[in-house]
């Protein structure tokens, strides 16, 4: 993807807006820090990655998973059972 300084693309807006709308996107970029990508609207969005249960039936938890190891836990901080 091309990146075009604030300036350089203030000089060639309408080319370059042409070439959005072909479906070449681009960033423009201040002082050499990218600011913003522009890209035609009907441009499909890219698919957001689904996060929540990506591990659902990849892990089993155990029944007693919340008194696993309490023995040790309480010995660690001197409590006595």
């Amino acid at each position: 993807m091309q990146t075009y300084n604030i300036h350089e693309a203030k000089t060639h807006l309408s080319k370059l807006v042409e070439h959005a709308a072909l479906g070449e996107s681009f960033i423009i970029a201040k002082a050499g820090k990218p600011m913003v990508k522009v890209m035609a609207l009907d441009t499909p969005e890219p698919a957001q990655k689904k996060r929540i249960g990506f591990l659902k039936g990849q892990v089993k938890v155990p029944d007693d998973f919340d008194t696993m190891c309490a023995d040790e836990i309480l010995e660690l901080f001197g409590i006595e059972k």
